[in-house]
């Protein structure tokens, strides 16, 4: 499933992975070896997340959590990043 702001960077065999080298400059964040936690069962993931927390910081979060919030009920949110 697509989600705004989240970029998937998972192939292995291609050497693809979340780094901070990849990350860097960029609004979204990169996901990937993402796996089952036996721990949780069919409730838990593991995974590597990775991005540029000084552009996207806490600052962006509270905007785009705003934009959201002001969108009409019903209507899906998809921020321009």
């Amino acid at each position: 499933a697509a989600a705004p702001g989240v970029k998937v960077a998972d192939d292995p065999k291609a050497k693809l992975y979340p780094m901070p080298l990849t990350a860097s400059t960029k609004y979204a964040v990169e996901v990937g070896r993402v796996r089952n936690n036996i721990v949780f069962g069919d409730h838990g993931l593991d995974l590597f997340v990775c991005g540029d927390q000084l552009l996207r910081g806490a600052a962006l979060n509270a905007v785009l959590i705003a934009e959201a919030i002001a969108q009409p009920i019903g209507k899906p949110f998809a921020p321009a990043l």
